[in-house]
C-alpha cells in the first residue's frame, strides 16, 4: 500500500512541475527566457524579426500546453491503483526522460546559444528520470520484503 503513496507522490510533483512550467511557457514567455539563457542569448533565440518572435512565441505558447496537458494527465493517473500499470508507466517515463538526454547530447549542444544550458537542462532530466527509478526500487523492495 505504501508503493501507491509513492508512485502517487512522484506523479503529483511531475505534475505539479510540468503545470508550472506549462503557465510560465503560455504567459511569461520572454521573462522565463532571460531568466534561464540570459538577456543576449534570449535575444538570439526569441527571433530578430516581429514575424519570427510571433512565431517562436505561438510555438512556445502551444508547447506550454501540451507541458499543462501532460501535468493534467499525471495528475489523473496518479490515482490509478494497478501496480503492474504503475510499474509500466514509470519505465516509459524512464525511457522518455532518458530520451531526452540523448536529444540534448545528439542535437540541442551543438547550438551554440544553447550548448551552456544543455548541460544543467541533462542533469534535470537524470534527476527527474531517476525519482521514477527510485519508485521502482521503492515498489521492488516492497513486493518482495
Amino acid at each position: 500500500m505504501a508503493a501507491l503513496g509513492c508512485f502517487r507522490a512522484v506523479c503529483l510533483l511531475h505534475a505539479a512541475i510540468d503545470c508550472v512550467s506549462g503557465c510560465l511557457m503560455i504567459f511569461f514567455l520572454w521573462e522565463l527566457a532571460e531568466f534561464g539563457h540570459g538577456k543576449t542569448t534570449s535575444s538570439k533565440i526569441l527571433g530578430s524579426t516581429p514575424y519570427d518572435q510571433l512565431l517562436i512565441a505561438t510555438s512556445e505558447s502551444l508547447v506550454g500546453m501540451l507541458l499543462l496537458v501532460i501535468g493534467l494527465l499525471l495528475f489523473m493517473v496518479s490515482f490509478v491503483k494497478d501496480r503492474d500499470f504503475q510499474t509500466f508507466f514509470a519505465k516509459g517515463c524512464i525511457v522518455i526522460h532518458g530520451l531526452m538526454v540523448v536529444w540534448r547530447l545528439a542535437f540541442e549542444i551543438r547550438v551554440e546559444e544553447l550548448a551552456g544550458d544543455s548541460i544543467r537542462q541533462m542533469i534535470g532530466d537524470c534527476l527527474l528520470g531517476s525519482s521514477w527509478i527510485f519508485f521502482l526500487i521503492w515498489n521492488w523492495r516492497e513486493k518482495y520484503d
